[in-house]
């Protein structure tokens, strides 16, 4: 077919090429074979080179025989036959560029030059789409084969590196479509196959995933530029703009790319309309479409967030758009529309010299952001704290709407969303960084200005409006005012007749004060007594003016009444009827006053600025506050980002010198034992920027400051927060991040070679003990400077610097038991150390004098000789016994000087107190050095000698024994002698130390009458220390303990002493760890102190019972529940601790699960519970761990059947509120409509109803379709139930009053709980059974209850029934036995 007479049509398919059509259109005569088509490719090449780029004309069947078996065609024929299209292609390009030009073109020319761009334009297309979707096989083979060598097969399935090839091609294409070729076509209109051509393979190579890669950049901007040409001179704009909606909801690695290359557009090509075009498209998509197309509203979302940060300023004209999306349910649309809003605000709405139109944008803006961070979507609320957090950070946020900002980030701070919580700390933060206030928000240091700049602009609002007034107000208009009013009361008073009047003018008052009087009256419009006021002046005042020659006529009075009150300006100009002077001064004035006016204008104006910025200040500072609180007690969340945002956000608030930043400061020193890597590294991190890098001067200031800002911390502060100072300190010292200038000059306050008070000097000695942990040589090369600091011979002596000498000393060894694998003997020193004997003189010379800070050191002391000293027995009997002996002489002396008559010597109190609590400390310390020094120095010993032994034996005598050598593979030998020493000291405990010979038994005597006589031993003081060596004496011997186990409960109950019975509280829970099977029966009463009327025995027993549940030392029964009252306890720290309780307990499997039936019983029971409000309070917390399918419907069967066999409508009510707050399913309806008999007669309850139809409203928001229909059969019962019952009340009564009686007659009977009775004794109460469901229509109540156990009765006698030796113990019946003991998990633990 000549090439004068086709003309080539661009097929929609290859096949078309194939097919003949109209009249003259191009058809491919033949599809090569391929082993022809190297040949006819060279001879392609051989006419390119003799005619030209028109030569595709009689070879294009070559062309496309090659497309038509390009996947079986050699690589090398692939490639050469692109690189000859790309030839073929650039020179025609260049071809066209001159030919266009001329005018005298042929048509037939013309003809051939088109369907040569056709041809060679399509041939080129359909070989790069080709070469395009091979590579993506290819890749997708690669992802098969893990990826490894993709580079390297790609290229040897293609024989080049594709990826390229891609840029040099539409480069070539973009180059092609910036001729003129419109005139190649027929009324030069470039036809849209063409374009679409050129375009269609720029969208195809769009879709491969990998286009977003950073090696694939050259490719994309080749892309844009060639869509870029297309949309400026082809008129591609629709095209594209649909074609990029599809592809947005199809591809999700495109929305970067595709924005780039509209942003491109828009800046470059000058084809911003697109941009409005791309929105319209996606603001018209409707918005219920999108919820369901998740996928496109992702890619939607995407676009238009980054399109926002690329061009605001463009995309803000079509926001109006995309404003519908907000109403949306697609979260994601609507946190790109706030994302766009908020670039706007960022890079185009920002700035003060804003245009009102540009302003109010902005504001609607803003105020939309602030209206969706209260979404029902938490992403969103999260969104929109981000965002301003943005806009805080870049001081994009007007001052006026700081107020408003800061409100909702608190407010967000309660959002049951973490990640809100989250994003609110950090947007509080910003606040903060970045506020313009003041680097320093204290309400206290705020208030004070505030109100002294409010009081100074009152002042001059007041003098201002004075001035107003005065220069506002004309006395002649005033006068003219007043004159109709003043003449009729003139008039009416010169009828009157005259009345004796009492003198209203002084002897001593002047004519001018006497106006000054008449002028007062007019103005405030008492003109009757002015006129009388000025008719007695007429009289008193004859000779002065103007009171002289003045009748009484109306006129003439009403003349003298207007010159006093217009002043002699009014005389002067009257006499004179001149105006010149009063016009002069009228023209003068303004030109003096107005400079001032303005003057005072402008003070007026700055004043109220200071003050509004003072108010906005104070604001700020409180809504800091007010936030810290809150934030606070977020502190020990479950989410380790959301506790390090807190973290991080406390250290800010510090810095900025809040002072209840401190709290906050001090709160988080716990977190330093979290198993949270992660938190941890946090606290280290807020104490090492707080702390570890202060500004100073010089090293040594800053040293200064961070001692002082440690030593802050110690202020106040308890055993836990100082242990866990020291545990942050340690880690630093061991990091080596406290420099050797701090230690040094901690050491020269210490010895006071540096000024300081004895405070400073206690901290400074804390703080080096702290260290000490980290670098026990700290302390330990200056262990004599230490005792000579702290324990030298001077009196009186500083027991609170000598007690924390000794705590430094301790710390410069192990306080662990030694480990069996220890070589070397653990670090002690001689009995004759000088440490030992300060700490003796100490100890024996503090013990005759009444100081309060003796009792604490004294324990630290004996502590330390136990951990340090050889032999430390020997010096504490020493201590022990020089203390005994100044009580005798005490008492001896006493009885010496005492009258005759009395027969009983005494002794101060404080003595026996202190000889009381040193024998305690001794005997705790003496058992504490047996189990753990003695124990693991037997240990170590024995592994030493044995492996001795194993070296002397010879390898013929280690074979000899094989029963032996099995019994050491097994580790029987070792497990064996570890029972040995565990019973040697044992026995030792038992039979020895508190045997007759022994110091320790010597104090048991007098003991045991402090405690049994609390009557005539009445000092509070004694009472405790008593209480707390018994319980001490105790814990050294098993019979011991058994033989005062009942006086020690008898003090917890009986005791009046709230610190007794905490102390006692303590005591016992640590007698039940070592002694479980002795302190079991006494369990109830350990429960019952949960319940005493002392909010100081409430928290310790709670703290007590806590440690003993979770470490499985006590049973756990239905007297948990009152561990669950707690939860409702007014104070708040021991309801946490109940809740932390609780918290825990849910952790360990089922444990929950098996108590609420027994708790529900206990809290509900009319005699025994809590009341209703309470009773919801607690069963909302308890069940709210119920969270398995399994245990939820177990729990609604139970609670359904309790409704048979509960006696009161109380309970009724309790029991249908446990259902309604369990979190039902369809199977937990199943199992309530099997047992609808059981309830169905209580629904006559309102409450009880509504209860249910709580129940049925949440089943019906998850439910599926064919579970409605069952929903709807319970609600129709429940209602039938209800409503039968109402109208049939007498029958219901008649049918269930027998039932009531005998319900009513067995009533067990409960423990009272009533906080107004102090010390009640708790009885085992009955376990509640649930009855089987009764197969039979006749519906009876269970009486079948178990049989009450027998009540432990405890009497108390009054300690005031005897003046002589008063008992308070239980008698031996009274005494509870043992029950099942409680197995031990190793034989190496306490035996009882």
């Amino acid at each position: 077919m000549s090439s004068r007479n086709f003309e080539f049509h661009l097929p929609l398919s290859p096949e078309e090429l194939l097919k003949s059509g109209a009249v003259n259109q191009y058809v491919v005569q033949e599809v090569l074979p391929v082993k022809h088509l190297p040949s006819q490719l060279k001879a392609f090449q051989s006419a390119f080179r003799a005619q030209g780029a028109l030569a595709i004309l009689e070879h294009f069947d070559t062309v496309y025989s090659i497309l038509h078996h390009f996947r079986s065609i050699d690589p090398g024929l692939k490639e050469d036959t692109l690189e000859f299209l790309m030839k073929v292609v650039s020179s025609h390009s260049q071809e066209l560029s001159s030919i266009l030009d001329d005018a005298a073109l042929s048509v037939s020319d013309r003809s051939a030059h088109l369907n040569a761009l056709k041809m060679n334009c399509y041939a080129l297309v359909r070989l790069l789409e080709s070469f395009e979707s091979m590579t993506s096989r290819t890749s997708l083979v690669d992802l098969d084969t893990g990826g490894k060598g993709k580079k390297a097969r790609a290229k040897a399935a293609l024989g080049f590196d594709w990826e390229e090839e891609k840029q040099p091609i539409l480069q070539l294409l973009t180059q092609l479509l910036q001729l003129d070729i419109r005139h190649l076509w027929n009324h030069s209109v470039i036809e849209e196959e063409f374009v679409s051509l050129v375009v269609g393979c720029c969208y195809r190579l769009l879709e491969n995933p990998t286009i977003g890669h950073q090696k694939n950049r050259p490719t994309r901007e080749a892309i844009a530029h060639l869509l870029g040409v297309a949309l400026v001179r082809h008129n591609h704009m629709l095209s594209a703009t649909v074609k990029i909606i599809q592809m947005l909801q199809h591809f999700e690695h495109l929305p970067s790319v595709l924005v780039a290359a509209v942003t491109l557009w828009a800046t470059e090509y000058g084809m911003k309309s697109i941009v409005g075009e791309i929105v319209r498209e996606i603001g018209q998509k409707c918005p219920q479409e999108l919820s369901r197309d998740t996928a496109g509203a992702k890619g939607f979302a995407a676009f238009l967030t980054e399109l926002a940060e690329q061009i605001p300023a463009t995309l803000m004209s079509s926001m109006c758009i995309l404003l519908d999306h907000l109403d949306g349910e697609n979260y994601m649309m609507r946190n790109a529309v706030l994302a766009a809003m908020a670039e706007m605000v960022l890079q185009v709405l920002n700035g003060d010299q804003l245009e009102e139109a540009a302003r109010e944008t902005r504001d609607q803006f803003l105020d939309i952001l602030q209206a969706h961070g209260h979404d029902i979507n938490s992403f969103v609320r999260s969104r929109v704290l981000q965002l301003f957090t943005r806009i805080v950070q870049q001081k994009a946020l007007p001052l006026t709407r700081f107020q408003a900002v800061v409100a909702l980030a608190v407010g967000r701070l309660a959002d049951k969303s973490v990640l809100v919580c989250k994003n609110a700390i950090q947007l509080l933060a910003s606040f903060l960084a970045n506020n313009p206030f003041s680097c320093k928000l204290s309400d206290a240091d705020l208030a004070g200005p505030l109100q002294k700049e409010i009081q100074k602009l009152q002042e001059m609002r007041a003098q201002g409006r004075a001035a107003a007034v005065s220069a506002a107000l004309d006395p002649e208009e005033e006068w003219e005012a007043m004159l109709p009013e003043l003449m009729s009361t003139l008039q009416q008073f010169l009828k009157l007749p005259r009345e004796e009047v009492e003198p209203q003018i002084a002897d001593t008052e002047t004519a001018e004060e006497v106006k000054g009087r008449i002028r007062q009256l007019l103005a405030k419009a008492s003109y009757k007594q002015a006129i009388i006021l000025t008719q007695e002046a007429t009289s008193h005042f004859q000779e002065c003016e103007p009171f002289s020659h003045t009748d009484l006529e109306e006129n003439s009075f009403l003349n003298l009444l207007g010159i006093i009150f217009k002043g002699p300006e009014a005389s002067a100009q009257e006499s004179h009827g001149d105006t010149a002077p009063g016009l002069t001064g009228s023209e003068d004035s303004p030109e003096v006053s107005q400079p001032e006016g303005s003057q005072k204008n402008d003070e007026l104006v700055k004043q109220e600025m200071l003050v509004q910025y003072l108010q906005d200040a104070y604001s700020f500072s409180q809504k800091v506050t007010e936030a810290i609180g809150i934030i606070s007690k977020m502190m020990y969340e479950n989410t380790t980002t959301v506790v390090q945002e807190v973290i991080e956000f406390f250290v800010m608030v510090f810095q900025f010198g809040v002072p209840q930043a401190l709290f906050g400061v001090r709160r988080m020193l716990p977190l330093i034992w979290s198993k949270e890597p992660g938190i941890r590294e946090a606290v280290l991190n807020a104490y090492r920027q707080l702390y570890l890098s202060p500004k100073g001067d010089s090293a040594r200031a800053s040293a200064q400051a961070l001692i002082q800002n440690l030593s802050l911390l110690l202020v106040d502060a308890s055993v836990g927060t100082i242990q866990c100072l020291e545990e942050i300190l340690c880690e630093f010292v061991q990091k080596n991040e406290i420099k050797p200038v701090v230690i040094q000059l901690l050491w020269e306050r210490a010895t006071e070679k540096v000024p300081c008070s004895p405070l400073e000097r206690c901290s400074s000695i804390m703080l080096l003990g702290m260290m000490a942990r980290g670098k026990p040589e700290i302390v330990g090369s200056n262990l004599d400077t230490l005792v000579k600091i702290g324990l030298d011979e001077k009196f009186p002596q500083d027991y609170r610097l000598a007690q924390q000498v000794c705590l430094a000393i301790a710390n410069i060894s192990d306080r662990r038991k030694p480990s069996l694998g220890e070589r070397h003997p653990p670090f002690r020193l001689p009995q004759d150390h000088r440490l030992f004997e300060q700490l003796r003189e100490m100890v024996t010379k503090g013990f005759a004098h009444p100081d309060p800070l003796w009792i604490p050191f004294k324990e630290v002391a004996v502590t330390l000789t136990y951990q340090l000293a050889e032999g430390p027995e020997v010096i504490c009997a020493q201590m022990l016994q020089s203390c005994a002996k100044q009580a005798l002489e005490k008492l001896e002396k006493n009885a010496t000087e005492a009258d005759p008559k009395e027969t009983v010597p005494t002794l101060p109190t404080f003595l026996l107190m202190n000889l009381l609590s040193l024998a305690g400390d001794v005997a705790l310390q003496q058992l504490v050095h047996l189990e753990q020094a003695v124990s693991g120095e037997l240990g170590r010993r024995r592994v030493l000698r044995e492996e001795q032994e194993q070296r002397a034996k010879g390898p013929k005598e280690k074979n000899t024994s094989s029963e032996t050598t099995m019994d050491e593979e097994l580790g029987l030998v070792g497990a064996t002698a570890d029972d040995t020493e565990a019973e040697l000291v044992r026995s030792i405990c038992e039979k020895e130390l508190l045997d007759g010979n022994q110091v320790l038994a010597a104090f048991v005597p007098l003991l045991l009458k402090v405690c049994n006589n609390p009557g005539l031993y009445n000092s509070p003081e004694l009472s405790a220390a008593a209480s707390l060596a018994l319980g001490k004496f105790c814990m050294i011997s098993a019979p011991f303990c058994d033989s005062q186990l009942r006086l020690l409960f008898t003090m917890l109950e009986k005791s009046s002493l709230p610190t007794v019975r905490s102390n006692l509280m303590v005591v016992t829970g640590d007698l039940a760890i070592r002694f479980p099977n002795l302190v079991d029966p006494w369990t109830p009463h350990l429960y019952a102190r949960l319940r005493d009327p002392a909010q100081q025995v409430r928290r310790t027993a709670g703290l007590v019972m806590t440690h003993l549940i979770l470490k499985d030392m006590v049973k756990v029964k239905g007297q948990v529940s009152e561990m669950a009252v707690l939860l409702i306890d007014p104070v708040p720290e021991i309801a946490a601790l109940a809740k932390n309780f609780f918290n825990e307990l849910s952790h360990k499997g089922n444990a929950i699960y098996n108590l609420l039936p027994d708790i529900i019983s206990r809290l509900s029971d009319p005699e025994g519970g809590v009341e209703e409000e309470p009773f919801h309070t607690i069963m909302k917390q308890l069940l709210s761990y119920i969270t398995k399918d399994k245990q939820t419907e177990s729990l609604v069967e139970k609670l359904c059947q309790r409704f048979r066999t509960a006696r009161t409508e109380r309970q009724y009510r309790d029991l249908s509120y446990c259902v309604s707050q369990l979190p039902l399913t369809e199977r937990g309806l199943h199992k309530m409509l099997d047992n609808f008999h059981c309830f169905g007669d209580k629904l006559l309850d309102e409450t009880v109803f509504s209860a249910f139809l709580s129940v049925v409203g949440k089943l019906r928001r998850g439910a599926k379709p064919e579970g409605k229909a069952v929903i709807d059969e319970f609600e129709q019962k429940l209602r039938a139930c209800h409503t039968r019952g109402m109208d049939g009340m007498e029958e219901l009564e008649t049918g269930q009053g027998g039932s009531q009686r005998a319900l009513s007659a067995k009533k067990p009977t409960g423990i009272r709980v009533s906080r107004q009775q102090a010390l009640t004794s708790v009885d085992s109460d009955s376990d509640f059974v649930t009855p089987k469901p009764q197969r039979t229509n006749q519906r009876r109540p269970n009486t079948q209850q178990r049989k009450s156990k027998k009540k432990v009765k405890v009497v108390f006698s009054s300690d005031e029934s005897s003046s002589d030796e008063l008992s308070a113990e239980m008698t031996e019946e009274e005494t509870p036995k043992r029950t099942t003991p409680i197995r031990r998990a190793s034989a190496r633990r306490h035996r009882s």
